[in-house]
């Protein structure tokens, strides 16, 4: 861990769990929050809190297994400190009562191995089933140890900035361990996690946090200069911005998003970047006039969908108490509405992306399989021929699948179709 347990650090990271557990907004938002509260912790500091309180919500069911009927806080971050950090009764003396260090003894001696299966895996039980209904329940537990573990930071070079080589080299030089993505040309994977965000890297737009599997998406759509492009679930903005570096911002890429605040977001990414092809549009909806007046008039559109995320636990372990089965038969409604409007846009030959960072096919190869059979004009184009065809060579099939313990990025779905 980043730094030494004292009784401060233990405080305010079982305050924060607290916080966490009773929330009904994202865990980074949350997160975020408290530490704008309390300045006075430094890098370290905060490091070692995040970290905690993290490893908490990752493995939330077998360390409640652990606290055996007695469940709080204090005793879950105790749990974790003990049996997943490995820190001995002397390091954590300082915190430790007489009677938790017997207690401690006892979570560290449960035979976790006969537990049942999803909480040894650490996933709800409607997770659990939904992936063993996909999976061999072997693969579905090496899944899971791959999505409890802390996600690598990795960043993407904007190619109007300079080149990943340059980049490297700027890092190197300042004792910044990293070393270039195994796939995406312009991915940097940070052997740590310094604080990115204030280096001048990223306050002059030369690099932007982006995960390794979300690049490639970008590499999918492959946009050419002068092309009208869309990405019609733009959010914060990451992939918009690749698809106008890759377009050397030259040609239009319309960025879409329903949520105000998330394209204001973009709105600063975007001044840092240099890009000038790149116009967020807000809309009401897919079936906003300002897209229907673009029907059938762009080269290349992706469809990001909104989705259970839950490919993406390993950043957001969250996700996974707080979504249901409900839910994702709620998000798959939603899914195919987005994927019917969008593919309005695409011109005859033009490109169509459908995206996900989801695990369930519910979400995934159920959705396509549904547009394909009422848009005979589309087809699919093998994802991995796309991407070989740039000098992306990777194992990931004709819909792409990414996956943490196969790849080492969050998990990924993708199809790529073309219209006729």
């Amino acid at each position: 861990m980043s730094a030494r347990l004292t009784p401060a650090l233990f405080r305010h990271a079982a305050l924060l769990l607290a916080r966490l557990l009773a929330a009904k907004l994202p865990a980074d938002q949350v997160v975020s929050t408290y530490f704008r509260e309390h300045r006075q912790l430094g890098h370290a500091d905060r490091g070692f809190i995040a970290e905690a309180v993290f490893a908490v919500l990752r493995r939330k069911r077998s360390l409640a297994a652990r606290c055996a009927g007695d469940e709080n806080p204090r005793r879950l971050l105790l749990a974790a400190l003990g049996c997943l950090f490995g820190l001995n009764r002397r390091e954590l003396d300082c915190v430790l009562s007489d009677a938790e260090g017997q207690w401690l003894a006892r979570a560290k001696a449960l035979a976790v191995s006969e537990l049942p299966a999803a909480v040894r895996c650490d996933l709800p039980d409607w997770l659990y089933d939904a992936l063993c209904a996909e999976y061999p329940a072997d693969e579905v537990a090496t899944i899971a140890a791959a999505l409890n573990q802390p996600a690598p930071l990795d960043l993407r070079v904007n190619p109007l900035r300079g080149s990943r080589g340059q980049v490297l080299e700027t890092l190197s030089a300042e004792g910044i361990n990293a070393r270039a993505c195994s796939y995406s040309p312009l991915g940097i994977r940070l052997a740590g996690k310094p604080a990115i965000n204030r280096h001048r890297l990223f306050l002059d737009g030369s690099v932007e946090v982006q995960d390794e599997g979300s690049q490639l998406l970008g590499f999918l759509v492959q946009p050419r200069r002068g092309e009208m492009v869309a990405d019609f679930c733009a959010g914060a903005g990451g992939k918009t911005l690749l698809l106008g570096g890759l377009m050397r911002s030259q040609g239009r890429v319309y960025a879409f998003d329903v949520a105000e605040w998330r394209l204001a977001r973009l709105k600063a990414r975007l001044a840092r970047s240099g890009l000038s092809n790149v116009h967020p549009v807000l809309i009401d909806s897919e079936r906003d006039p300002r897209v229907g007046r673009l029907a059938g008039k762009l080269d290349r559109v992706l469809v990001d969908a909104p989705c259970s995320g839950l490919g993406t636990l390993r950043r957001n372990p969250d996700l996974k108490w707080r979504q249901s089965a409900a839910s994702v038969v709620e998000l798959g409604v939603r899914q195919r509405s987005i994927l019917g409007a969008a593919a309005r846009l695409v011109r005859a030959g033009g490109r169509l992306v459908y995206a996900t960072c989801s695990l369930l096919d519910a979400e995934n190869g159920q959705v396509v399989a549904d547009f394909l059979a009422e848009h005979g004009d589309f087809q699919v184009v093998p994802a991995q021929q796309v991407l070989a065809a740039q000098g992306i060579e990777i194992d990931c099939g004709e819909r792409l699948g990414l996956w943490p313990h196969r790849h080492g990025t969050d998990a990924f779905y993708a199809a790529v179709m073309e219209r006729r």
